[in-house]
C-alpha cells in the first residue's frame, strides 16, 4: 500500500467534512453524544434521553443526533458535543438531565454557549 501523503491526507480531509456536512442533509445542528462505556457508567444515558425529550418536544426536524464512544475525557462525562451550522462546536462536560435541558434551550435553540458547562470550543466550523 502506498504511503500517504500530507496533500493525500489534507485531500480526504476536505472529502469526508464535505461528506459530513450539516447543510448537505438538511441539518442546522449536530449533537453528539458521547455514550462510551464511561459515558454510560457516568448517567450518559439519562442525558440522552432528556436531549430526545427536548427534541421532541421542539418539534425541530433539523436537529441531527449522532451517538459515539468515548471523547478522551473520561473524569468529565457524560458528555455531549454541540455543533450550529457556522459555528464553532462546543463539548460540554459533567452534564446530566436537568443540564442537558438548560443547553439545549440556551444553545441549541437560543446560539448561546453556556460557558458553566462548557469545557472547550472545536475551532473548526461544523
Amino acid at each position: 500500500m502506498a504511503r500517504l501523503t500530507a496533500e493525500d491526507l489534507i485531500k480526504l480531509k476536505e472529502k469526508v467534512k464535505n461528506e459530513n456536512a450539516l447543510s448537505k442533509d438538511g441539518y442546522t445542528v449536530k449533537i453528539t453524544v458521547h455514550l462510551g462505556t464511561c459515558g454510560i457508567a457516568a448517567g450518559g444515558d439519562v442525558v440522552y434521553e432528556a436531549l430526545k425529550e427536548e427534541i421532541e418536544e421542539s418539534k425541530r426536524d433539523d436537529i441531527k443526533v449522532v451517538i459515539s464512544g468515548c471523547a478522551g475525557m473520561c473524569s468529565s462525562e457524560p458528555n455531549v458535543t454541540i455543533g450550529r451550522i457556522g459555528e464553532d462546536a462546543v463539548i460540554y462536560r459533567d452534564l446530566d438531565a436537568e443540564k442537558m435541558r438548560k443547553i439545549f434551550q440556551g444553545h441549541v435553540l437560543g446560539g448561546e454557549i453556556l460557558n458553566d458547562y462548557a469545557m472547550a470550543r472545536i475551532k473548526e466550523p461544523v
